[in-house]
């Protein structure tokens, strides 16, 4: 029996207690709580012994990055790797060459399934309480449901389903079977004797408690590795986030990164607040007149969760108006408020308000319980479609869905962000747009080739759609896709209209974007107050 005092091992004991064919469920978020070196010793037990074989791996966000944590690419071996089941995967620029786990999926050697991140932390839950599985329209008409893809990511995952389309109490959903892990891999900052686990240094709790959970409540065991250990009794109970009665083994990394080419940084942390002075604003560029566009579309008062890409500088956008506050922002990690960080820290925020578990954030967005998120396209159809989860010339672009499902299926209000076309060259002068040469690659096509969001089932919903461009404003409406706002300076017909695949409903009432969006100086931007919230037949006088 492990006691209090013996919990300790090294890497090496932990890999070698992974049975072969266990289903190994791993905490991560790219590099954000990464339990890299657990991962890399059970890589090297493999090379070393052939053992363990034939896992199944669950990843409710990618475990590593293409920045110097390997995270899945430890495991990524054929003969190790049976099956993966991942909200998302690392993802990088195009220019490098692709992560191994890529390469597997690609070739057939590891079924590979792309699952909504929020769906696969419901099914840890459902088999912690030891319910059959998760029952939910997340993922309907998208490339989750069985009508198209049902998740799978290649043709050795298309063989067995994980997903299938079920008639309850008259109305169509997805079922999604509950998985029960034999070993649970979390990370946290310290840990005691007894094993109870701290995240003072981490920048999001994610979702380790309730893979530990699930594995304990299958009769599995839960590795944690952590940077310290202290004295068992001396964490405070409210700062223990996961309880030692969960955790079977801890393995220590003194030197774990709290993220993505970041050691430490308290401010990602909580610890402490930076000035806001201190945060980069945007350079004046394509980009920043996309993003300033869409804060435009914003309330304050709202809560707004935002997406990777374009719309992860609107926070900045407000910052430099003079609105920080003004909005609260949400992401997948469970960050709340702050300021969310950009590039190899994008799942991170500083001066945060609050951090949620990431399956609690979840529930919040598969819900619908917050007012609008700014997102990014790769393509956009005829009938309101976007992908964002699928380039097959280059699959380690596109990390997979990630969040993206869980956060489209119900919200009110998406604005979704990114170029008209891929290749142009463009360039801003005198508040116009100034389109050089278009681009190669037209981005409004008949039908996008994965659907990440269903364009049809939105306005089935009725939800509020806008794609915001560099050139022009688009709304999805039940007739079609409506152009609504063009940029001052350039040619309806040749930029616009035959830049897309597919005819553009042009508005009645077409306007010109404004043309200070195109100036290198403040906006001078004001926002609506958002309406407090009250309930029907409530007596307001």
């Amino acid at each position: 029996m492990i006691t209090s005092m013996n919990k300790h091992i090294t890497p090496a004991e932990a890999a070698a207690l992974i049975p072969d064919g266990a289903i190994v469920s791993v905490s991560s978020s790219s590099g954000l709580g990464c339990p890299d070196l657990m991962l890399k010793a059970i890589g090297e037990r493999f090379d070393a012994t052939g053992h363990p074989r034939d896992l199944t791996t669950l990843h409710p966000i990618a475990a590593g990055d293409m920045s110097g944590i390997k995270g899945i690419d430890h495991i990524a071996k054929k003969g190790l790797l049976k099956k993966i089941i991942g909200g998302s995967y690392p993802s990088g620029p195009s220019t490098s060459e692709p992560p191994l786990i890529w390469h597997m999926i690609g070739a057939n050697e590891v079924a590979a399934y792309n699952v909504p991140s929020g769906v696969l932390f419901d099914m840890h839950r459902e088999a912690a309480a030891k319910r059959p599985g998760v029952i939910t329209k997340i993922g309907l008409d998208t490339f989750v449901d069985p009508d198209r893809q049902g998740c799978a990511m290649n043709a050795a995952a298309a063989a067995e389903p994980v997903v299938a389309k079920i008639e309850f109490d008259g109305e169509t959903y997805l079922y999604f079977k509950a998985i029960a892990p034999q070993v649970a891999i979390i990370r946290a900052t310290t840990a005691d004797e007894c094993g109870n686990l701290t995240y003072e240094h981490e920048g999001a709790y994610l979702g380790g408690l309730d893979q530990a959970l699930a594995a304990r409540n299958n009769g599995g065991i839960v590795i944690a590795q952590v940077k310290r250990i202290t004295k068992e009794g001396s964490l405070k109970p409210h700062d223990v986030r996961v309880p030692g009665m969960l955790v079977d083994y801890i393995i220590v990394d003194p030197d774990q990164k709290q993220t993505t080419q970041t050691l430490y940084d308290p401010a990602i942390s909580g610890e402490i607040f930076r000035p806001l002075e201190s945060f980069r604003v945007p350079e004046f560029n394509i980009q920043k007149v996309i993003a300033r566009r869409v804060a435009q579309e914003l309330e304050a008062g709202s809560c707004v969760n935002l997406g990777f890409g374009i719309s992860a500088n609107v926070p900045r956008i407000l910052l430099e108006e003079g609105l920080h506050g003004a909005v609260t922002w949400v992401i997948e990690q469970g960050a709340v408020g702050g300021v969310p960080l950009l590039d190899f820290a994008f799942g991170c925020a500083s001066n945060a308000d609050a951090f949620m578990p990431s399956p609690y954030q979840f529930t919040y967005f598969q819900g619908g319980g917050f007012d609008a998120s700014l997102l990014s396209f790769l393509e956009i159809g005829r009938d309101g479609s976007v992908n964002v989860s699928k380039l097959s010339f280059r699959p380690h672009v596109t990390a997979g869905a990630g969040g993206f499902v869980d956060i489209t299926a119900r919200a009110r209000k998406i604005v979704f962000s990114g170029m008209f076309s891929a290749g142009a060259k463009l360039s801003v002068a005198n508040g116009a747009l100034v389109i050089e040469k278009d681009g190669k690659l037209k981005k409004l096509v008949e039908s996008v080739e994965h659907v990440t969001f269903s364009g049809p089932r939105a306005v089935a919903q009725g939800q509020d759609i806008t794609y915001v461009t560099e050139r022009c404003v688009l709304k999805l409406t039940p007739q079609g896709i409506v152009l609504t706002e063009i940029a001052p300076g350039i040619d309806l017909q040749a930029h616009v209209l035959d830049q897309s695949e597919f005819p553009l409903i042009v508005a009645p009432d077409l306007k010109l974007m404004d043309a200070a969006l195109f100036t290198d100086a403040p906006l001078g931007l004001t926002l609506p107050v958002k309406p407090p919230r009250t309930l029907a037949g409530a007596d307001h006088g």
